[in-house]
């Protein structure tokens, strides 16, 4: 199936693999005729964004540290975001990168709903018309979130948004108006609310490559999150599962640590694993940045060993190098097309666990902290320790007293969130979803600089330094979308 890209490949400077010529060739409006339930699946299927914010997302974070002078490989994808300098091109791990895969997959959503709008499809057509909402609201989450300032609860987020795209396009070069973060989440939450009403996870044949209900549950509770609407992140992470989350999270300390790695990175983001509620394919070469100079390195792996979290006991998680300090949690699985079968080139591209059970329990947790009930949040992050401690046992739990001890904190709200905040750097390492609690709760983020002569120095990204937004990629001031302030 094809649909026209030529306007997000002027646009926002999209990278294809589809020649100059063919784009030149084709018609702004020459897109192929939707007049099949069938044919708006596969489109719908199309509708997610196949770029990778892993690495700048984990660069920019205090998931990465300088190893030193001479130390690792340097590109700028990952070189840049750690000094939070824009990275120039839309290179596969880029932020322009992301950008327009964004927009393809709104414009394959968009293409979706407006042929279920003009054909009479009926009932059939209506999980496909919920999947395409629903990926068209998670694309401008995505984009909101890394290309305008955080949304503040309680603030008047009337700083600019992103522009949200809700129709095709039939134009080379339209004008755009970004609107305000405000505006773009109440588009967000009409698009999440109405497409969740129509969804079925019975409508696919592998239904955790597509936005079902547990998979849109999570991904509200997410969005909530962000709102500050600590209730509803509660409702739908409840929703997502009749089973006790025990036994549908990641199993970190049990079947996974038992696994060989090459075992282990395949079953992290395989479709049949209950932790896993949305996969995403990525175009992405992530995997291969097993050893770069700014990354996971001798300071972080700390945090996984004895005596580093509140239970006193190792993280089980896999600790893998090529060459100390390079390390990696090796996650995913690389796979590669083959383009070329004469010259054996062709596209590195990974199975990427965009929405996990164990997201929606840790925000879930939280959730519960910043409403008061601590019994409830205590229950859910010692459900998520004993699934990640190596040799935990009920003694190990967490309580109220050992926090308080452990962190010096007095307050147990602000000392639940510490424990469920540090829990979820180290298991989400090198998933980017640092970056988002470092965003959402304004958290400064310090990374180290060692000079050729080895001396060492600080520099600070604080909470309303301009650089925390990811820029924009410069073609986008054709249809009038203005780039974020330097």
């Amino acid at each position: 199936m094809k649909f026209n890209k030529l306007k997000y490949a002027v646009l926002f400077g999209a990278v294809t693999l589809v020649s100059c010529n063919k784009y030149l060739d084709t018609a702004p409006d020459n897109r192929t005729e939707i007049n099949s339930v069938d044919k708006v699946a596969q489109l719908v299927a199309t509708a997610y964004p196949e770029g990778d914010y892993y690495t700048f997302a984990e660069a920019a974070s205090d998931n990465a540290e300088d190893k030193g002078s001479g130390v690792g490989t340097l590109s700028d994808v990952s070189s840049k975001p750690y000094y939070w300098d824009d990275v120039l091109g839309a290179d596969r791990g880029s932020p322009s990168n992301y950008w327009n895969t964004c927009y393809q997959a709104i414009s394959a959503a968009n293409q979706a709903l407006e042929a279920i709008e003009t054909n009479n499809f009926g009932t059939s057509a209506l999980p496909y018309k919920g999947e395409a909402l629903v990926a068209r609201a998670y694309a401008h989450f995505m984009l909101v979130t890394f290309y305008a300032k955080a949304y503040v609860i309680g603030g008047a987020n009337d700083s600019p948004g992103v522009p949200y795209v809700t129709d095709p396009e039939t134009v080379v070069i339209k004008q755009y108006d970004r609107g305000t973060v405000a505006s773009t989440y109440q588009k967000i939450e009409k698009d999440l609310t109405d497409g969740m009403a129509l969804l079925s996870a019975s409508a696919y044949k592998v239904p955790k490559y597509h936005f079902t209900p547990a998979a849109a549950h999570a991904f509200a509770a997410r969005f909530f999150l962000f709102k500050g609407e600590w209730q509803k992140v509660v409702d739908h992470v409840s929703l997502i599962s009749t089973e006790n989350f025990s036994s549908i999270i990641r199993p970190i300390n049990g079947a996974l640590y038992d696994m060989s790695s090459e075992d282990f990175r395949a079953a992290f983001t395989r479709s049949d694993q209950k932790y896993n509620l949305l996969i995403i394919n990525l175009y992405s070469s992530y995997q291969r940045l097993t050893s770069p100079r700014y990354g996971y390195g001798e300071t972080l792996v700390k945090m996984f060993g004895t005596g580093t979290n509140i239970t006193g006991k190792a993280f089980a998680n896999k600790i893998l190098f090529y060459t100390k300090p390079s390390y990696t949690t090796y996650k995913y699985k690389e796979y590669f097309y083959v383009t070329n079968q004469v010259s054996n080139i062709g596209i590195t591209y990974l199975m990427s666990p965009a929405l996990t059970t164990d997201e929606a329990l840790m925000n879930r947790a939280e959730a519960y902290a910043r409403l008061g009930q601590f019994d409830k949040s205590l229950t859910d992050i010692n459900t998520a320790l004993a699934a990640y401690v190596r040799g935990y046992t009920p003694s190990d739990a967490a309580t109220l007293a050992k926090i308080s001890t452990y962190y010096g904190i007095t307050d147990p709200k602000d000392g639940l969130i510490k424990l469920i905040l540090d829990t979820k750097k180290a298991q989400f390492l090198q998933e980017g979803i640092r970056w988002f609690d470092i965003l959402r709760t304004r958290m400064t983020v310090k990374h180290n600089i060692i000079d050729a002569q080895g001396n060492e120095t600080f520099i600070e990204l604080k909470a309303d330094d301009n650089k925390r937004v990811f820029q924009i990629p410069e073609e986008a001031r054709l249809s009038g979308v203005p780039l974020n302030p330097r």
